[in-house]
């Protein structure tokens, strides 16, 4: 196909896109701006695939995804079952380490929107974080110590800490990196979709081998599944880490530096252009959906293990099969979200698949208790299983890239009323938002363990009917209100296709009027 002109901001208006191809799955890519000091001038012809960068930013989240998933869905079950620590006092440590990191991400969101270096705003953080983000994740499941029980607990809180810290270091600021170096509203929308593609394949690529060879073959009870995985996950991240920094560092030595630095001794006025920055009504709508999302996300993907072992009754090889799921869902959801977002638009197109996510979470458990799924250990279960989580994951998936596309978005919308770039506090702080009541998540699922009777419980044979019930009557109703509020809360934000491009049309009307060169 023929490659059309982009207009003098850099995006198509609604009028021109209906005409062409665009709107039918056509290639969006061929738009491929310089960002060398955000000029907007189109690269003709150059399609998002062929620019290194764009495959260097997108293998950022492989990092967070193995980290994240280990946090998610490993450690809890790791800190209880393997060493000994009750789950009310493992998760309160994995609440407590969240905390700390929701404090630490928003100061040092904004410390990198305003940082000048030779290496551009984000990478001086991006670098450090190679000292301390793989060192910490393999000590994590290799434990330094012979605690066991109670004693672990310091442990498990303190590592825990130090792998959240490393992980902010990198996933902050380079999240950040993604408005200066895209401005289009709808080619967002595939940089993020290739993130998430390539987070969720790193996450649960690994997740399938360790149930399958490491930790499903050693036993959940076992400590040398886990010191393999702990291993390779720390290998992976460092190579990740060093592959994505250097990648994008041309790019991002190419940006225009802030205008200002930040100023620790006059740490008062900074924290008052935080909260300045964190007024916009757009970004409340966002945060306010993260808070909500977050708390659902922390007790579902916290208990997701004991679930499928224990309720569903799959081994750790049949667990390992619903991954495969896990990692095509993604790559599907690779190539539906850019369509979907340039047809629906990104508010309708993640509203719509929250609400899928909703109405199918909730069916495979209930149709359990009604007697209405099939035997259990049979084919059948675990073929119907992995369908319900591939349909599923690829509406989360499709529904979490158009949130952080929005979430680019804010970045001129917040730059038009305070005249600064905000991107690195923004994201932080919606991510700040996510992981402070994942906390409060988490320390429902380790409660819920407890109650549930978990700590006393090691193998499919102490699991009774009465405990099924309990589980899933405890965690249902309260994972799908949270949802449907954060649902809610996506309803609330306001920027659309027009608007972004707006914004953009009057930033480079201000700069022009002012004689400073801005993206």
């Amino acid at each position: 196909m023929s490659y059309q002109p982009i207009n003098k901001i850099g995006v198509l208006d609604v009028s021109e896109l209906a005409h062409t191809e665009l709107f039918h799955g056509g290639d969006m890519d061929a738009f491929a701006d310089k960002s060398e000091g955000n000029n907007t001038e189109p690269l003709i012809n150059v399609p998002l695939e062929r620019r290194p960068v764009f495959w260097f930013y997108g293998s950022s989240s492989i990092a967070y995804g193995i980290k994240d998933n280990a946090f998610s869905y490993v450690l809890l079950i790791f800190a209880n079952q393997a060493l000994g620590v009750p789950g009310y006092l493992a998760s309160i440590a994995l609440a407590v380490a969240i905390v700390w990191d929701a404090i630490s991400d928003p100061l040092l969101g904004h410390w990198s929107d305003k940082t000048r270096s030779k290496l551009g705003r984000r990478h001086p953080f991006m670098y450090a974080a190679l000292f301390i983000f793989p060192a910490g994740f393999y000590a994590l499941f290799n434990p330094l110590t012979d605690a066991r029980g109670e004693d672990a607990f310091v442990y498990i809180l303190v590592l825990a800490m130090l792998v959240r810290t490393g992980t902010t270091l990198f996933e902050v600021p380079c999240t950040a990196l993604l408005p200066e170096l895209e401005k289009d509203y709808d080619r967002r929308n595939k940089w993020l979709a290739l993130r998430h593609l390539l987070g969720w394949t790193g996450g649960n690529g690994i997740h399938i081998v360790n149930l399958a060879f490491w930790m499903g073959a050693y036993g959940f009870a076992e400590t040398t599944g886990y010191a393999i995985y702990g291993t390779a996950g720390a290998i992976i991240i460092m190579m990740t880490i060093i592959v994505c920094s250097l990648g994008t560092q041309r790019e991002a030595m190419n940006m225009p530096p802030p205008a200002e630095t930040f100023r620790l001794n006059d740490i008062g006025r900074e924290f008052s252009q935080i909260f300045e920055s964190l007024k916009n009504r757009n970004f409340a709508a966002l945060f306010s959906y993260s808070l909500l999302g977050g708390a659902a996300a922390g007790l579902h993907t916290a208990l997701y293990l004991y679930n499928v072992r224990y309720f569903f009754e799959f081994s750790g090889a049949e667990i390992a099969i619903t991954g495969v799921a896990l990692l095509l869902a993604p790559l599907f959801s690779f190539i539906l979200s850019p369509r979907l977002g340039l047809r629906y638009g990104k508010k309708k197109t993640a509203i719509g698949l929250a609400l899928l996510r909703l109405v199918l979470f909730p069916m495979p458990y209930i149709a359990v208790l009604l007697g209405l799924w099939p035997e259990l250990q049979s084919p059948a279960s675990i073929a119907l299983y992995t369908a319900f989580v591939f349909v599923e994951v690829t509406a989360i998936v499709v529904s979490a890239t158009m949130i952080d596309s929005m979430m680019a978005d804010l970045a001129e919308d917040s730059q038009m009323k305070t005249n600064r770039r905000s991107e690195g506090l923004l994201y932080a702080t919606r991510g700040f938002a996510g992981k402070f009541v994942s906390a409060a998540g988490i320390i429902s699922a380790g409660f819920i363990v407890s109650a549930v009777g978990f700590d006393s419980i090691t193998t499919l044979a102490d699991f009774t009917d009465a405990h099924r019930y309990d589980l899933a009557t405890l965690v249902l109703p309260v994972y799908c209100t949270l949802v449907l509020g954060a649902i809610t809360c996506i309803n609330l934000y306001k920027i659309s296709r027009e608007s972004h491009a707006e914004n953009l049309q009057r930033l480079k009307e201000r700069a022009a009027s002012s004689g400073i060169e801005q993206a």
